[in-house]
This record gives C-alpha cells, sequence and structure tokens, in this order.
C-alpha cells in the first residue's frame, strides 16, 4: 500500500498543535493539585507549540495537504483551554484575587475572552494584536513570579478586561514585522529566564536569580515599549 507522504505530514502537523490540549489538560491537573509549579510548566511547554506550529504549517502548507481539517479552528480550541481557561482556573485556585472576587474574575475573563476570539479585526496587517490578546496565561505567570498583592492583580485583571475591546497595539513576538529578529531574540532571552524563575531552580549558575529577575523585566521592558510605538503610530 503506497504511504502518501504529503497528507501524513499535514496529519503529523495538526497531531503536534494537538499535543497543546494534552499539556493544557496535564496544566489543569496541576492546578486542582495546587501543584504551581507544575501547572506553569506545562502551559510554558505548551506555549512553545503554539509559537512554532504555525511556522511548521505554512512551511509544508498544510491547508493544501489536509484540506479536510482546519487547523485555525483547532489552535483556537487550543488557545482557548490555555490561554483563558487554565488561567481562570488558577486564579480561583491560587486565590490570586481578593475573597470575594474568586468568582467574578475568572468569569469576566471567560467572558471578555469570548470577544477576542470572534474578533475578525484582531489582528493587524503587521502582525500586532488590537486590543489585549486574551494572553492570560501570561498575566497569572506575572502574578506568580512577582507575587503582586491581589488588589492589583483584580486592577490588572479589570484594566486588560477594558483593554480587550480598546485598540491597544500589543505584539505578537514571533510574527511583528518591525524589530523582528530584534524582537524574536527578547523573546528567547524572555522564555529562558522565565523558565528559571518559575522552577526556582537550585542548580548554581553563574549569575544569581536577582540578576535573572532583572535580565526578565528588561525583556518585558522591551515588549511594553514597542507595543507603546505602534499604539501611539495610529493616533
Amino acid at each position: 500500500m503506497k504511504v502518501d507522504k504529503d497528507k501524513l505530514s499535514g496529519y503529523a502537523v495538526h497531531a503536534y498543535t494537538a499535543t497543546g490540549a494534552i499539556l493544557g489538560f496535564l496544566a489543569m491537573i496541576s492546578t486542582l493539585n495546587n501543584d504551581q509549579v507544575g501547572a506553569f510548566l506545562f502551559l510554558g511547554i505548551a506555549l512553545i507549540v503554539d509559537g512554532t506550529d504555525g511556522n511548521i504549517a505554512r512551511k509544508i502548507n498544510v491547508e493544501e495537504k489536509v484540506p479536510n481539517l482546519d487547523g485555525v479552528i483547532l489552535d483556537s480550541i487550543i488557545d482557548y483551554l490555555n490561554y483563558v481557561i487554565n488561567p481562570a482556573l488558577m486564579i480561583y485556585f491560587f486565590n490570586m484575587v481578593p475573597n470575594g472576587f474568586n468568582i467574578f474574575l475568572p468569569a469576566l475573563i471567560i467572558g471578555v475572552s469570548l470577544y477576542t476570539f470572534i474578533n475578525v479585526n484582531m489582528k493587524t496587517d503587521d502582525y500586532y494584536f488590537s486590543g489585549f490578546p486574551a494572553v492570560w496565561n501570561i498575566v497569572v505567570l506575572y502574578f506568580f513570579i512577582l507575587n503582586t498583592n491581589e488588589w492589583i492583580n483584580l486592577i490588572v485583571i479589570i484594566i486588560l478586561s477594558v483593554l480587550t475591546f480598546i485598540p491597544w497595539k500589543f505584539v505578537h513576538p514571533l510574527r511583528v514585522k518591525s524589530y523582528k529578529n530584534l524582537t524574536i531574540f527578547f523573546t528567547i532571552i524572555w522564555a529562558a529566564t522565565t523558565i528559571r524563575l518559575v522552577t526556582k531552580s537550585e542548580i548554581n549558575l553563574i549569575i544569581n536569580d536577582t540578576i535573572v529577575l532583572i535580565i526578565w523585566l528588561v525583556c518585558t521592558g522591551y515588549f511594553t515599549w514597542i507595543c507603546f510605538l505602534r499604539s501611539i503610530k495610529d493616533y
């Protein structure tokens, strides 16, 4: 029996994307078991899958090889699980917001994020997001690493929920056109320092965690700056 290698490669890419759902499930189990590090690590791996599968799909032209499967829908389903549902559960189970708001705020996140996923004008031509792109997994990551106060978390969640409906620009770190190489460089450094800060590894490195945190914040500052520059460009 002859094997259609083109079709097989297309199915393989979709299978690679689908691993994000499994990783999301593992993150959910970790959350329910109060394993904060495990939850963030599984979501981190899922983020890597999500950041690389699109480039692979475009490179081998998956749409042409497997026209009966819609990778965009698959990606959206997994993104909603890992970018919205899992972070909402983390906020609830890890007590990241004040008592009395631990149901309302996760529900708010789940609700406003629906708008993000159906907004056909969410992406600009130069690959920025117009409005907050529902990356709540990144938001709760910052809550965890910075150990921010519950009331600060509440304020941040409300502000970002409002920004969902306002065309402030947020960078896509791997596909942005302007400063692309520099942005990818900062993304790699940010990812590496994030892993260190989440795991709080006991391995004796040349640099200590304070320096790692500073580098991580510098990367954050870079992303904030280019988002600001792109946003004011439209005004």
